[in-house]
């Protein structure tokens, strides 16, 4: 519990400058002063269940609090680099959309239907990441065909809307 209401406060803190739209360095000196506390406290603690017996290394929390100590110099970048994120759950997301296409894959009768698949998805996580609808997208690609055939560029998941709103 404490672990977890620490991290709170840290995302707390990082919300709070995103609300704020603090530049990468006023970030850095935000979390300085009101997250690095939070993490002193956090990394002093762990080293105490140890130390004090009071988590066995081989249990689950052990290890988990091992992990943590190990990892603790990038865990604890966003402390000492502007602009480092607090975690890669975008990159965990990202890696999610990989394995599940892999597994998509062993359904794919040809090395071109796999291909198309890749593309598909591919273009869907491209869609998501700028804020894209995919089924609107691909429904707009779709629909514009000869335009798309023209000029590509203008139908990328971050511009296709301007495009279609000068079409209309």
């Amino acid at each position: 519990r404490y672990v977890l209401e620490t991290l709170r406060g840290v995302y707390h803190n990082d919300a709070l400058s995103r609300e704020r739209e603090l530049s990468p360095q006023d970030r850095l000196r935000f979390h300085q002063e009101h997250s690095r506390p939070l993490m002193d406290g956090l990394h002093e603690w762990m080293e105490a269940q140890f130390a004090e017996h009071k988590t066995e290394p081989n249990s689950g929390l052990g290890k988990a609090i091992s992990y943590l100590l190990n990892h603790w110099p990038k865990l604890t970048l966003f402390l000492e680099q502007p602009g480092a994120p607090l975690d890669n759950n975008i990159v965990e997301r990202a890696l999610k959309k990989a394995i599940l296409n892999r597994k998509n894959a062993l359904f794919y009768k040809t090395l071109n239907g796999a291909g198309v698949g890749d593309l598909f998805m591919s273009l869907i996580h491209s869609c998501e990441l700028k804020g894209a609808n995919p089924f609107d997208y691909l429904t707009a690609l779709l629909r514009h065909v000869e335009e798309l055939k023209q000029n590509p560029a203008e139908w990328m998941p971050w511009n296709y809307r301007e495009t279609l709103a000068r079409l209309a």
